[in-house]
């Protein structure tokens, strides 16, 4: 599956969240996260294991106990079922990688 940049397709999610799924195929799902100053991803967890970067501004990334602060190029990977939170601490834009696919998130 290709899929060309396209500046449509976002859906808010949460409270200035939006989520769009770029790409996906049998066993992998690739999102882009906009979160505005202030958002609050709060504390859940589910089955898929979670593979981020954070493309710009700053989160406060809650995985397990540990809190991080991530910055520009900062990465992370959540296994499956740990609990983990973020709070965007500037305007932020992250890509993530679920697997398996989350069905939720497809188109």
């Amino acid at each position: 599956m290709f899929q060309p940049q396209n500046a449509s397709g976002y859906k808010d999610i949460l409270d200035k969240i939006k989520l769009k799924t770029l790409v996906y195929g049998e066993k992998t799902l690739l999102a882009e996260f906009r979160l505005a100053k202030g958002a609050v991803l709060p504390a859940h967890r589910h089955p898929h294991e979670q593979t981020g970067y954070l493309v710009s501004g700053h989160l406060e990334l809650t995985i397990g106990d540990e809190c991080h602060l991530v910055t520009p190029g900062g990465s992370w990977c959540i296994a499956g079922n740990v609990t983990h939170s973020a709070v965007a601490l500037d305007d932020a834009v992250a890509v993530e990688a679920f697997s398996p696919v989350r069905e939720d998130y497809l188109p």
